[in-house]
């Protein structure tokens, strides 16, 4: 089986079809999906999803692109939450510098919060790092403890990055980035051990080639994985049995 460690399948992209989306995900041998939280707005989709699929593991924490002036609002109601029900990780959380810069100290104070949910609670926490890799990866580092690990969703970094993200015990989210012809990131996969890997669609957004541009889903992870055995010289086989092991390890799973 596969595992998708990051979907957001409870948005309204999937409102008309959600049956149809889960049943190919199961047809395309994807059993387990984890969904991670947005903010406020999506919760109680995100909660109704996952009572609804017993394959859906559901995530709490705060989005740095929905930090904004409300953001220690936010963060409370997302705690009040982790203590109402069974989460499987915090996040999304991370910093993203791409799109606004302004609330970026509020960002990283907001992720520094989410990091101690993780500690206190023991759950893997899910990073998002766009436009900020190395500072994530430096505010990770600099609260390193043995309880603290997670995954870089959608790491696309530098074999030099990826070596800091190993020295923090971290898993990094492959997606389908990877499959995109100038992405080139062939060296860092290639360099990336096995141990350290997780697969992820981020659906619905980034869909693998050949449907690249349209709405993504959990049924292309094989495209993800097949991409990664091109790259490694591995068995697609192989490549399936070692990331689903790391993500029910991560996750404390039983299966």
């Amino acid at each position: 089986m596969y595992i998708d460690t990051h979907a957001h399948l409870y948005l309204q992209q999937y409102d008309e079809d959600i049956d149809d989306t889960i049943g190919q995900a199961l047809q395309a041998q994807v059993t387990k999906i984890f969904l991670p939280n947005i903010d406020s707005s999506t919760i109680s989709a995100l909660n109704g999803l996952s009572d609804s699929y017993e394959m859906c593991y559901p995530m709490m924490g705060l989005h740095p692109c929905s930090v904004k002036e409300n953001y220690q609002e936010e963060l409370a109601l997302a705690a009040s939450w982790l203590d109402k029900r069974k989460y499987y990780g915090i996040g999304e959380t991370g910093i993203d510098l791409h799109w606004d810069t302004t609330f970026k100290k509020e960002q990283i104070e907001a992720f520094e919060t989410q990091i101690s949910w993780a500690i206190d609670r023991e759950l893997p926490i899910i990073i998002h790092s766009r436009k900020s890799l190395d500072l994530t990866i430096d505010i990770i580092a600099s609260n390193k403890h043995d309880k603290l690990t997670g995954i870089f969703h959608c790491f696309n970094g530098s074999i030099d990055q990826c070596k800091r993200v190993l020295d923090c015990n971290f898993f990094m989210g492959l997606g389908g980035v990877i499959t995109y012809k100038n992405a080139g990131l062939e060296d860092m996969i290639g360099y990336m051990p096995m141990s350290h890997m997780v697969l992820e669609t981020d659906a619905p957004y980034l869909s693998p080639v050949p449907y690249r541009g349209k709405r993504n889903q959990s049924s292309y992870i094989p495209y993800i994985a097949e991409k990664i055995s091109q790259v490694k010289g591995m068995d697609i086989a192989d490549i399936r049995q070692d990331t689903t092991n790391n993500a029910l390890n991560l996750f404390k799973i039983d299966d």
